[in-house]
């Protein structure tokens, strides 16, 4: 049941691709038809939403019960008395689930159209309004008050300022102009704020624009589940290597209490920023960040200046969380993905290195998760078979919550260490709408069962080390 194309890709990441998801050990086990099957089912699932927005609540600083209430109280008001439930996980107990309502087929589309940038369309499919930075087009007569059909140009080809736009655009929604297009490009400087108020989203997801910000941060499912597998302990001191925009490094502390350390590392002192406003604005002080490149962390010997900050000694971490920066070929909503070959291809030897600083920075007995959102095979389950053939000290273990499934065939793991890996493939259920009266109908149990499932594409890897060699 698809309303948007496949995800598409240059030709050479598409061939590239298609090797990774009909490799032999995959045809071996499951058969050239239904490794096929499979593979156009991922391109499908990734040109579309989740099933159902994820945040995270800040138990730091209120319970779950009561941010429930408040969040669904909220949801009525935007939904305007559209009963849409609020399902607490069994397993991730500090999560909140809403389901997404669509594709809503039946929306009259207007003659004054929007075209928005493909990133601004992804974040209107997930829930958001249109700010006037994403809108490229409009139609030569749009003012202030009109009601507007909204489209994204998924390739990037529509000339910022167009009248009109004939080229592959993806229909997202009607909403009303809060600008007229003079206001929106005749402006000297840069414009900001609100463009395009969604009243009638193709899915409907609620804004999380300025709702409880102390209370609540939005994330997808494995993101969440990666910090409970880490499993910090108060008192720990723990190192997130990429930690920009700080959705992990908060939940981090949280989960430790706010009582040990935290050690935040971006590269990008602006992402550095953003993450000591996630700490400052969720309350939270064991948090401490650093603009500094993740490669370089390791510090062969003692400083005399006593600095608290980076680049470190050996074994100075109890636990480390390496998020890796990878292809990001799991996230969704994505219908065109832009990277060429050499850029997923950068990514592997960028992982290594990252991984053997973090394996040095670790101590013995201590636990070290990878992760990714992305699908390839390079950037995950080869890199588990690297790192265990590179680094005798390191041993797979087992996860938990375990609630995605086993990694892919095509590394040459055993079925043993696949099991152990956390894989969140998108295709492993139907890709189906919504609707209110299937939503009503719907077991709370299966409704789980579907957020499990149908969420980003995301890889999850836990080691502990033995020793210290």
């Amino acid at each position: 049941m698809s309303v948007f194309p496949k995800m598409s890709f240059q030709r050479e990441v598409e061939e590239y691709l298609t090797k990774v998801f009909r490799n032999n050990e995959l045809i071996a086990a499951l058969g050239t038809q239904e490794v096929e099957s499979k593979y156009q089912s991922l391109l499908s699932h990734l040109s579309h939403p989740p099933s159902f927005t994820t945040v995270r609540v800040n138990t730091h600083l209120a319970s779950v019960k009561h941010v429930k209430k408040l969040l669904f109280e909220e949801i009525q008001k935007q939904f305007k008395g559209l009963c849409v439930p609020v399902l607490e996980h069994p397993k991730l107990q500090d999560i909140l689930l809403i389901p997404v309502i669509g594709p809503r087929r039946d929306l009259k589309k207007h003659a004054s159209e929007v075209i928005v940038g493909a990133q601004c369309g992804y974040a209107v499919l997930r829930g958001a309004h249109v700010y006037v930075p994403g809108i490229i087009s409009t139609s030569r007569f749009m003012k202030a008050g009109d009601l507007v059909s909204v489209y994204s140009d998924i390739e990037g080809k529509c000339k910022r300022g167009a009248k009109e736009f004939e080229g592959v655009k993806v229909f997202l929604g009607n909403g009303i102009s809060e600008l007229s297009r003079s206001e929106i490009f005749g402006s000297s400087g840069p414009l900001n704020g609100l463009g395009i108020r969604m009243i009638e989203p193709v899915y409907l997801s609620p804004s999380f624009d300025n709702v409880l910000p102390s209370h609540l941060f939005l994330q997808n499912l494995p993101s969440v589940v990666v910090s409970h597998i880490l499993d910090p302990q108060p008192g720990e001191r723990i190192l997130d290597m990429c930690a920009a925009p700080g959705g992990k490094t908060t939940h981090l502390a949280t989960l430790m209490h706010d009582q040990g350390e935290v050690i935040a590392m971006d590269k990008i002192a602006k992402k550095v920023k953003k993450i000591k406003q996630n700490a400052e604005l969720l309350q939270l002080n064991c948090i401490k960040a650093f603009c500094y490149d993740g490669t370089k962390a390791l510090s062969v010997e003692k400083r005399e200046d006593e600095q608290e900050g980076p680049p470190f000694l050996p074994e100075s971490f109890d636990r480390v969380l390496l998020d890796a920066p990878c292809s990001g070929m799991g996230q969704r909503p994505n219908m065109a993905y832009s990277l060429t070959l050499k850029e997923v291809t950068s990514y592997q030897p960028l992982q290594r290195k990252l991984f053997a600083v973090a394996v040095k920075l670790l101590k013995p007995g201590g636990v070290l998760v990878y992760s990714t959102c992305t699908i390839t095979l390079s950037e995950n389950e080869e890199q588990v078979a690297w790192a265990l053939k590179t680094f005798p000290c390191l041993q797979l273990q087992p996860q938990e919550p375990h609630i995605g499934g086993e990694g892919m065939r095509g590394a040459g793991l055993s079925l043993h260490q696949l099991k152990l890996l956390q894989r969140f493939d998108p295709a492993a259920v139907t890709l189906h709408g919504m609707d209110i009266n299937s939503l009503a109908d719907s077991r709370e149990d299966d409704l789980i069962s579907l957020a499990n499932k149908d969420c980003i594409g995301f890889f999850i890897a836990k080691f502990i080390k033995s020793n210290s060699k």
